[in-house]
């Protein structure tokens, strides 16, 4: 299992997951700034991804 530098990437739906920070991201994927080794990452992920609701599903929600 490789582990190493990642970053916290966000969507436009703000989900948010962690990428290999020397790989280019993905389509429609965003680099928050945040880097550093996995659990790093990890955390700062538990720590602001609060609602697990897509964008779209708390806006029709009229939240």
């Amino acid at each position: 299992m490789r582990d190493g530098h990642y970053k916290v990437v966000v969507n436009d739906e703000d989900q948010y997951s962690i990428w290999f920070a020397d790989r280019p991201l993905p389509q429609g994927w965003h680099d928050t700034g945040v880097h550093g080794p996995k659990q790093t990452c990890l955390d700062h992920i538990e720590h602001v991804w609060t609602d697990m609701r897509p964008r779209s599903l708390r806006e029709a929600m009229g939240e």
